[in-house]
């Protein structure tokens, strides 16, 4: 189960609209509770593709972030990306690139953006399994 609240849900939308026509990415880091992942800090990160159907990581970004996680005492719990224009499921690529099956992976649709579909999944051994997300007013 994957938890957020609402201000986390908006920062992921703010950046992938700001990001458009291009595909946006982060990552989100907090704790493990159980069977609970529970966001504590949305990492917004360029996608230096700079483009509508991939993207990729700065790899500098990633190590800040990874130290602000420890720091925090923290888990890198998922990655997240948007889908400029097409539904929040796998592609192919992301699903060839899903290394690592220990972190949930995120996709935002704004195929509507009057109506944004967010949409967590495990990854693993290409096998894809949508997760319950739950958005805490």
């Amino acid at each position: 189960m994957f938890i957020l609240e609402r201000r986390h849900f908006n920062d992921i939308l703010n950046h992938s609209i700001n990001g458009l026509p291009n595909e946006s990415c982060g990552l989100l880091g907090g704790i493990i509770d159980g069977d609970k992942k529970i966001v504590q800090k949305v990492y917004p990160l360029k996608n230096i593709d700079q483009s509508p159907e991939h993207f990729s990581m700065d790899t500098q970004e990633q190590f800040k972030v990874i130290s602000d996680i420890r720091k925090n005492r923290w888990q890198l719990l998922a990655n997240f990306h948007s889908h400029p224009s097409s539904p929040a499921r796998p592609s192919e690529e992301d699903i060839r690139l899903a290394f690592d099956p220990g972190i949930s992976y995120l996709i935002l649709s704004l195929e509507n953006c009057k109506s944004p579909v967010l949409k967590s999944f495990i990854i693993a051994d290409k096998n894809v399994n949508l997760e319950e997300l739950i958005v805490l007013e």
